[in-house]
């Protein structure tokens, strides 16, 4: 039974990294359900408010392959600390913000928080878990992940009641704290408890090279990767312009977007947490894929052809259920490709998801200002193209 179980001080540990990475998304994603009046306030159009969302995943691509190089070097508290810190500046100045290059900058610079705290708690998290722990622990993250972004829209919804603004005082504050319980509660890097434990995962990220991402390149491996740049894209792309979707076409109010967000971020949760891996036990990550690709490609086409508000919302619940089970599904069938190098594999696995996470909202935005329905006619055609690619991983793993 060696492995199976954790200490309560690693246990302690791991809850304060979740804590912390389930509020930066929180405070990532207050942005949605406000963009329909930030852009009407200071008369900015789509495609603008599409570039806020395109500057966050940029910065975070950009950066993501040089924090992992850094945190390998100076370890993985300062990067968390100071991510959580530079979260909090970039709440603080979007609020403060009048101007479109303003709101960029503050995008820019959560992307960069992202980017230094996301990858970095993942690894700390292999850093402190045996292979056996690791699945169900990166299973956290990844509903805290999932949980944080779908949560704060609503909460952002909520908070918009009072002032638009609010939402990001409310995160900046909130960045604070947490950045105050990370650097009270977090172990050094140099603490003797941890060393046995972080030895041999650092010395298999520092060997990770461009041969070795040739060698994880199988056909599997490359099928894998689209499915996380395909579920990336057509989320972003999804959600990026819902907000701005439903209330200039089906005229949602401030509050019916609240509660639609609110209710798919508690029911998004409920089932990370106590059904994921259930769902994993009874159809297996490829067919757990392949459902929810299918599953969120019908769900939009509701959302665009249905006119009655509560058939609207329990189409966007079932699109957003399929995608928040997406993204733990292919991390978890990540982790079972490779013994080692995970953290080149997460590395990798932000990256895609940084690029379908630049792509979506522009493209969306752009075609948002041309016609309505051209941003989901595209997200549809990818889903759909990504429903079959899984069939495909899917006789591939048949045959192995």
């Amino acid at each position: 039974m060696e492995g199976l179980t954790m200490s309560k001080e690693i246990k302690r540990i791991i809850y304060v990294v979740i804590f912390c990475e389930f509020l930066i998304c929180l405070g990532m994603s207050l942005i949605f359900p406000v963009m329909p009046f930030i852009k009407n306030e200071y008369h900015f159009s789509a495609f603008d408010m599409g570039m806020m969302s395109s500057l966050f995943a940029l910065v975070q691509f950009v950066a993501s392959p040089i924090v992992g190089r850094i945190s390998d070097k100076i370890g993985r508290k300062p990067l968390l600390v100071w991510g959580l810190l530079i979260f909090a500046l970039a709440e603080f100045v979007f609020a403060a913000a009048q101007h479109l290059w303003l709101f960029d900058l503050s995008r820019a610079v959560d992307g960069l928080s992202a980017a230094v705290y996301v990858p970095t708690s993942m690894a700390l998290a292999a850093d402190l878990t045996t292979n056996r722990q690791r699945a169900k622990v990166i299973g956290w993250l990844s509903a805290a992940f999932s949980g944080g972004l779908i949560l704060g829209p609503g909460l952002g919804g909520i908070l918009a009641n009072f002032s638009y603004k609010t939402p990001f005082w409310v995160a900046g504050v909130l960045g604070l704290i947490s950045t105050i319980v990370a650097w009270i509660m977090l172990p050094s890097d140099n603490d003797e408890r941890f060393q046995s434990q972080t030895k041999d995962v650092d010395q298999a990220m520092m060997n990770s090279t461009w041969s070795t991402v040739k060698k994880l390149l199988t056909p599997m491996m490359v099928t894998l990767f689209a499915m996380i740049l395909v579920s990336a894209f057509g989320l972003a792309g999804f959600e990026s312009i819902y907000s701005l979707y439903v209330n200039e076409v089906h005229h949602f109010s401030l509050g019916a977007i609240a509660l639609v967000l609110t209710l798919n971020g508690i029911i998004s949760l409920i089932l990370q947490v106590f059904f994921f891996e259930q769902l994993v036990a009874w159809l297996g990550e490829v067919k757990l894929i392949a459902s929810c690709f299918f599953l969120s490609a019908v769900g939009t086409v509701i959302v665009i052809y249905d006119h009655s508000h509560w058939q609207l919302m329990v189409a966007t619940l079932i699109v957003f259920e399929a995608f928040d089970m997406l993204r733990p599904a292919i991390t978890t069938l990540l982790t079972k490709m490779s013994k080692s190098n995970q953290g080149l594999l997460n590395g990798i696995n932000m990256s895609l998801t940084s690029v379908g996470n630049i792509i979506g909202p522009l493209i969306s935005g752009a075609l948002l200002d041309m016609n309505y329905l051209y941003p989901y006619w595209i997200v549809i055609i990818f889903l759909t193209a990504a429903f079959l690619i899984s069939l495909r991983m899917r006789s591939v793993t048949i045959k192995n």
